[in-house]
């Protein structure tokens, strides 16, 4: 009898689930958006209950369009956004909208920190940065601006740990996700009450929950919702994990060989190391969801959710253009810019919506613009400004490693080989894709694969279940034209740094 796993994967904008078998072979997926909602400048956040009826709809749709026998689901696993907040309070609903990653509310938060010495005093304990979206953050800005909120949370979650609770009623604290939060003390691998205290929130410890691993097993679907997701009561539920974990693993990161990069919400990019690096040189180390070693990585909100956006809001004409031509409008964009050469084009996109790589309050900025450019230059702008956004990150990487064998490259640039060349070429580096749609929840999927005993551990699971797609060369002439696009980059980010509080 065939087995088959269930990857339950919520982004900072769309619930996914997908059914895989084995081997690794996508059987069927379902998606739909969760509503963002923006109530102030710098607040994104989305209703917890709906959150929940999305992706149990979504799962459930999974099933129904894979016609698997429902009862050959041998374990399910989640993952999601990382960082952000997910609170469920004392009286057993979710307390307040969930936030999302992308929220820049508390970014006072870590200036402060920074400025007081608590950035430095914490470090050895928690080997990152402090970011605006992280749970510390967060609930410190809840703590001054809605304390009955606080006083009323049983649970603080990550986004996939709700879900998994939803799903299981067993609150659990999975180890990679929390691990990136500020919460957790990586030397220790433990949670840490003076650690919380050094943030002011000494008082939240019992609401943190307990902690698991990516691929252990830690409960299993309760009849309610079962009866929503359509899994079967008592499915296998493992710890699932932070979503760059599940798409490294889902990448075949599994060794020190390659460095990986996730154009999605997030800008990220991460190598795996059987050492954290601790001369502040990257923005953050965490622990990685095979046990010795630690995710080195450098993130921002500057990737592809800028190229959404602009589509979205300018681009109305081409949406349409696009429909009469039964053409994806992303794709449209594509044949746009595949008109524009990299040497035809200086305008500068700053992919900065949500922040950028050095500051919260930065802003999206289309810079170099004149009378003979068209939409067409503008696109190929943007793609190439994200591109850019990635390699400031990269470079910081390569800094710490000196080389890479290639790049693994995993995101929505993937569905565009034009945009993926643009990758390739700036990074002067081979580009490798995954032959896979949906690469957080073929992660997920390992991980319940190894709970549910089918496999011994996830580099097992890699070996049976990841495929790799194509493989992108580098254009030198083309790189040449990149760096001395990247330079300008880098100097006008430089010389708007400190106008960005003026705005």
């Amino acid at each position: 009898m065939k087995t088959y796993f269930l990857g339950i994967d919520n982004g900072g904008t769309v619930s996914k689930a997908a059914l895989f078998d084995e081997k690794g072979t996508q059987i069927a997926k379902a998606s739909a958006s969760v509503p963002m909602l923006t109530p102030q400048a710098g607040f994104t956040e989305r209703d917890m209950e709906q959150l929940w009826t999305v992706t149990a709809n979504v799962v459930a749709n999974t099933i129904s369009k894979s016609k698997v026998n429902p009862s050959h689901i041998g374990g399910v696993a989640c993952t999601g956004h990382g960082k952000g907040l997910y609170l469920w309070g004392k009286d057993d609903a979710p307390n307040g909208n969930g936030i999302i990653s992308t929220d820049t509310r508390a970014w006072e938060y870590p200036k402060k920190w920074a400025e007081d010495g608590t950035a430095d005093r914490i470090f050895g304990k928690t080997f990152q940065s402090i970011l605006a979206c992280q749970p510390v953050s967060l609930l410190n800005w809840i703590k001054d601006h809605e304390p009955k909120r606080l006083e009323q949370t049983k649970w603080i979650f990550e986004v996939k740990d709700y879900i998994r609770f939803r799903l299981t009623g067993t609150a659990s604290a999975e180890i990679t996700d929390y691990s990136g939060s500020n919460l957790l003390n990586c030397a220790t691998k433990r949670f840490d009450k003076e650690l919380l205290g050094d943030f002011g929130l000494g008082d939240l410890y019992e609401a943190i929950p307990p902690l698991v691993g990516s691929a252990e097993l830690c409960g299993t679907v309760s009849k309610e919702a079962a009866a929503l997701t359509g899994i079967p009561e008592g499915t296998p539920v493992a710890g699932g994990m932070f979503d760059i974990d599940a798409c490294a693993i889902a990448m075949d990161i599994v060794d020190e060989r390659n460095i990986a990069v996730i154009a999605g919400t997030w800008s990220i990019n991460e190598y795996i190391s059987k050492q954290p690096v601790l001369d502040h040189s990257v923005m953050m180390n965490s622990l990685y969801c095979m046990d010795d070693y630690y995710l080195i990585e450098e993130s921002s909100p500057t990737s592809a959710s800028n190229h959404a956006w602009f589509v979205d809001m300018f681009l109305a004409e081409e949406r349409i253009a696009a429909e009469k031509a039964g053409m994806h409008p992303y794709a449209y964009c594509d044949q746009l810019a595949s008109g524009v050469a990299p040497q035809d084009q200086h305008i500068m996109f700053l992919p900065y919506l949500y922040g950028s790589n050095y500051d919260a309050q930065a802003k999206a900025s289309l810079i170099g613009l004149d009378s003979h450019h068209t939409r067409a230059h503008m696109v190929r702008a943007v793609l190439e400004g994200i591109a850019f956004g990635h390699k400031v990150h990269l470079n910081r990487l390569l800094a710490n490693r000196g080389s890479t064998d290639a790049i693994r490259l995993a995101g929505g640039v993937v569905a565009s080989d034009l945009w993926t060349q643009i990758f390739c070429d700036v990074f002067a580096l081979p580009v490798q894709t995954i032959d896979t749609g949906e690469l957080g929840a073929l992660g997920c999927a390992m991980a319940a694969a190894v709970a549910a005993g089918t496999y011994r551990n996830l580099r097992e699971a890699a070996r049976h279940m990841v495929h790799m797609g194509k493989t992108f060369e580098p254009n030198i002439r083309d790189h040449a034209i990149y760096n001395d696009k990247f330079a300008l980059y880098e100097s006008v980010s430089a010389a708007l740094s400190d106008q960005w509080k003026r705005f």
